[in-house]
C-alpha cells in the first residue's frame, strides 16, 4: 500500500473513522428530536420538515408491514424520480427493517421484470408516470404497488418552472393491489416494532450491467454509514449546509450526497426531479444552496449557460463529482467564475459512493483524489495480480468499510469480484488507473474501454479530456472504430458549440498539433447529442455498439 498520500491527508481529521452502530432510520429520529421545524426537503418551494418528514416516513413503515406484509429482510423497489416520495419510500422501507431496492425510473416493463425476479421483491413504490411499466408485474412478481404523484408535494404557489410530470394531477387507480400514496399516508398505521442493526441489510442498488444483466450490490447500515458520515466529515460540512439535490437518487451519489449525509448532519435539501440549470440556478440564489454535487456533463451545461451571470450564486463553497474527469479547461472556468475547485472523488454502486476523494485544501484537476477513511487502495497488473509500482498503470483494487458484502445470490460473480491480499479482502474496480509521486489516484480508463490502435494503447477518456479544450467542442465521446489495417482506430462523436462551424479537418488538424499521432481520432462525426444514461453519464458503449454495427454492414 502507498502511504505517500498521507502528507495531504485534511488537516485535524483522523484516519480512521469510528462508524455509528445504528441503522439509518435513527439518523431521522436524531434529526427530528434536534431539529423538528427545519425544513428538511425543499420542493419547488414546498417544505417538508424534520419532523413532518419522521412521521410520514413512519406511517409508510407501518403501512408496508401490515397492509403489505413486509418483513426485515425483504426487498422492496422504488421507481420514482428525485421527490420527497422518493426520500420518504427509502426510509420508511428501513424503518420496516426491508431493503430498498433503488431502480433508474427510465427502465422498461422487461429492465424492471429482471429487478423484481432477481431481487425477490413482492411490493414496489412508483411515480404515476411510470406506473404503465410496473403494472404489467402485479401479479407476476410483485403483490403490491403504492403510487405516488408528485404534485401532492406542490404545496405553495412558486415560479420556478415546474415540469409538467410533477404537476400532473392525481391520477384514480382503483385496481386490486394498488395504493396511492395519500391514501397510504391517510390511514396512518403505526410502524412496526422493528430495530435493524448495523450489519442487517439496507440497501441494493443494481449495477448498471456492463457484463451479463444487472447486479444487486448487497450494502449493510454499516457499509451506507461509512460514506454518508464520511463525506460530511471529510468536507467539515457545518450542520445548516443546504444540499442542491439534482443527481437521481437511485444512485449511489446522489443518494449518500443529497440524502443520507444530509439526514445524518440536520441539513437542509433542495430536490430536483430532473436537471434544469436555470432552475438549479434560482434554487441556489433563493435557498443559499453551499453544497452541490453534479457530473460534468451537468457542470458544463451550468457554466455555458448565457444567463448564469443574472444570478447570485455565490452561496456555493463545494460544487463535487465523479463518474467522468472534469475536463481541465471547465475546471479552471469553475474557478474563474465562482472562485472554487471541483472536488473530484470516486466510487461505484458496490462501494456505495466514494473510496477516494480529493483533500478539500490541496485538491489535483483530473484526479480521483487519495485512499479515505479506513480505505486501503492499490494498482495491480490485472493478469498477475502483482502490485504495480508508483506511476504504472493497472488496476485499482480497494478494501474498506464501505465494500459490500457481495452480489446479491451471484456466487460466481462474487469470486470473480474479490480477491484476498496480505489477509484482506480486495474489490476489483475494473477501473485502469495510476498512483503520482504524491499518492493521489488518477483514471486512465475502464479495463474493457481501451483502443488497440495499431498496437498503440489509446486511453479515450484521455483524449477526451484534451478534446474539452477546444473551443468549438461542447461534447464529445471517443470509441473504437473497427478498421482492417490497424486492427482499431480512433473516432471522435462531436456535439459542436452553438454557432460553431467547425469542420471535421478542423477538428482532427487541431488534435494533431496537441496529440500523439496514435491518439488523434483519425474519424470525426458531429451529432446534435450524445446518448447518456439516467444519471447524465455519456453511453460509451451504445455509441461503441453502434460504429462497429456501421462497420459491419459496411459493403
Amino acid at each position: 500500500m502507498s502511504d505517500l498520500h498521507f502528507a495531504f491527508w485534511p488537516k485535524g481529521l483522523p484516519r480512521e473513522l469510528t462508524i455509528p452502530a445504528t441503522n439509518l432510520f435513527y439518523n431521522v429520529e436524531v434529526s427530528a428530536a434536534r431539529f423538528p421545524d427545519k425544513p428538511f426537503i425543499v420542493f419547488y418551494d414546498s417544505v417538508v420538515t424534520f419532523a413532518a418528514f419522521k412521521r410520514q416516513a413512519e406511517h409508510v413503515a407501518g403501512f408496508l408491514a401490515s397492509q403489505c406484509g413486509v418483513k426485515p429482510g425483504d426487498r422492496v423497489l422504488i421507481d420514482m424520480q428525485n421527490s420527497p416520495q422518493f426520500v420518504l419510500a427509502y426510509y420508511g422501507i428501513l424503518r420496516a427493517g426491508g431493503v430498498v431496492v433503488p431502480v433508474n425510473p427510465m427502465n422498461l416493463t422487461a429492465e424492471l421484470r429482471h429487478y423484481v425476479d432477481d431481487s425477490g421483491a413482492k411490493v414496489a413504490f412508483a411515480a404515476q408516470e411510470l406506473f404503465t411499466q410496473l403494472r404489467p408485474l402485479l401479479g407476476a412478481g410483485l403483490e403490491h404497488i403504492i403510487v405516488a404523484a408528485y404534485s401532492d408535494y406542490l404545496k405553495v404557489e412558486t415560479d420556478l418552472k415546474v415540469p409538467d410530470f410533477v404537476r400532473a394531477p392525481r391520477l384514480a387507480l382503483g385496481e386490486p393491489g394498488v395504493t396511492l400514496w395519500r391514501d397510504m399516508l391517510l390511514a396512518k398505521h403505526a410502524p412496526p416494532q422493528v430495530n435493524a442493526g448495523p450489519d442487517d441489510l439496507c440497501v441494493m442498488p443494481y449495477t448498471s450491467g456492463t457484463t451479463g444483466m444487472p447486479k444487486g450490490c448487497a450494502h449493510t447500515h454499516r457499509n451506507v454509514m461509512s460514506t454518508a458520515v464520511g463525506g460530511l466529515q471529510w468536507h467539515g460540512t457545518p450542520q445548516d449546509s443546504v444540499f442542491l439535490a439534482v443527481l437521481p437518487y437511485f444512485h449511489v451519489t446522489g443518494m449518500q450526497s443529497a440524502m443520507n449525509s444530509p439526514m445524518f448532519g440536520g441539513s437542509t435539501i433542495v430536490i430536483q426531479p430532473r436537471w434544469d440549470r436555470d432552475v438549479a440556478a434560482q434554487n441556489i440564489e433563493r435557498y443559499k444552496v453551499t453544497a452541490f454535487t453534479a457530473i460534468p456533463t451537468m457542470v458544463i451545461d451550468f457554466l455555458m449557460n448565457p444567463r448564469l451571470s443574472e444570478y447570485d450564486i455565490s452561496s456555493i463553497n463545494r460544487l463535487s463529482g465523479g463518474g467522468a474527469a472534469m475536463p481541465e479547461a471547465i475546471a479552471q472556468k469553475l474557478f474563474d467564475l465562482c472562485g472554487i475547485h471541483y472536488m473530484e472523488g470516486y466510487g461505484m454502486s458496490e462501494t456505495i459512493a466514494p473510496t477516494h476523494l480529493n483533500p478539500p485544501d490541496r485538491p489535483k484537476k483530473q484526479c480521483l483524489g487519495i485512499p479515505m477513511f479506513g480505505v486501503e487502495a492499490r494498482v495491480i497488473d490485472p493478469l498477475t495480480l502483482e502490485t504495480l509500482p508508483q506511476g504504472e498503470v493497472g488496476e485499482i483494487i480497494v478494501s474498506g468499510p464501505q465494500i459490500m458484502q457481495g452480489y446479491w445470490q451471484k456466487p460466481k460473480a462474487n469470486e470473480e469480484a474479490f480477491l484476498f491480499l496480505d489477509g484482506k479482502r480486495f474489490l476489483r474496480t475494473g477501473d485502469l488507473g495510476r498512483i503520482d509521486e504524491d499518492g493521489y489516484y488518477f483514471m486512465v480508463d475502464r479495463l474493457k474501454r481501451m483502443i488497440n490502435a495499431a498496437g498503440f494503447k489509446v486511453w479515450p477518456s484521455e483524449v477526451e479530456n484534451m478534446m474539452y479544450a477546444n473551443p468549438e467542442i461542447a461534447e464529445v465521446c471517443i470509441v473504437a472504430s473497427p478498421d482492417p489495417r490497424r486492427g482499431e482506430t480512433v473516432k471522435a462523436f462531436i456535439v459542436r458549440k452553438p454557432g460553431s462551424t467547425a469542420s471535421v479537418e478542423d477538428i482532427i488538424g487541431w488534435c494533431q498539433q496537441q496529440m500523439a499521432t496514435y491518439k488523434t481520432p483519425r474519424l470525426v462525426e458531429f451529432v446534435t447529442t450524445l446518448p447518456k444514461s439516467g444519471t447524465g453519464k455519456v453511453q460509451w458503449r451504445a455509441l461503441q455498439e453502434q460504429e462497429a454495427a456501421r462497420v459491419a454492414t459496411k459493403p
